[in-house]
């Protein structure tokens, strides 16, 4: 089956590099230290997780846990194709 975009364009099916059950689970998990973003190869977003929950001495990890929260949620929500659409072909860093 053949899945297109908004503009009509054929997308390339999701391969063996769909990263969207670990990702999710990793968010979920260890969200507040971005583990799921270098998953995902977001080094930057990842890194800025990573250290709003170091150099705040912890308070920021509380929103930065919600964040990974809300976007482990939406990652295992998604279908294989949607997923693959948003995070690995389109690089849309944040939720």
């Amino acid at each position: 089956m053949e899945v297109v975009d908004e503009q009509g364009r054929a997308i390339p099916q999701p391969t063996q590099e769909n990263k969207r059950i670990i990702a999710g689970v990793f968010a979920i998990l260890l969200g507040a230290l971005g583990i799921h973003k270098f998953i995902l190869g977001y080094s930057k977003e990842g890194l800025i997780m990573l250290l709003v929950s170091i150099l705040t001495c912890g308070i920021g990890a509380g929103i930065m846990g919600i964040i990974g929260l809300v976007e482990g949620i939406v990652y295992l929500t998604q279908t294989d194709e949607e997923f693959y659409v948003n995070y690995q072909l389109n690089k849309k860093g944040w939720f």
